[in-house]
């Protein structure tokens, strides 16, 4: 992001913006396994078909989605699979940020409970 304009951070942040949302992250996730429609998003996630039409909107528009129509149905697949790195690295990371805080809680747990904490791991 180093010697970007600031429309670019815009935009940046913008795609960001679209993945801060968590059920666009639901919806995501669903589309990793493959294609679906409005309505069996809307069932797997347990919202409304319009409220995850919404969702897909603002998806599609910062080209994580694409839609594809079939007769009556809106079929959606993922557009650009490198959103997946993106949120396995920001998992990974928030993963790592709970063991260093685990292993700061640790240092006060009394002896005995410490190293049946360590030999549990």
């Amino acid at each position: 992001m180093e010697g970007l304009p600031d429309e670019a951070l815009a935009q940046v942040a913008a795609y960001f913006q679209a993945l801060s949302e968590p059920t666009r992250l639901q919806i995501l996730n669903i589309l990793r396994k493959g294609e679906r429609s409005v309505g069996d998003l809307a069932q797997l996630c347990g919202y409304s078909p319009a409220n995850i039409s919404r969702h897909l909107a603002l998806l599609a528009q910062h080209g994580l989605v694409r839609r594809e129509s079939r007769g009556n149905s809106a079929i959606y697949s993922i557009a650009d699979a490198s959103v997946y790195a993106l949120c396995d690295l920001v998992c990974g990371n928030i993963a790592r940020q709970f063991e260093r805080a685990a292993s700061g809680r640790a240092a006060f747990l009394p002896t005995a409970r410490r190293a049946k904490s360590r030999s549990a791991s």
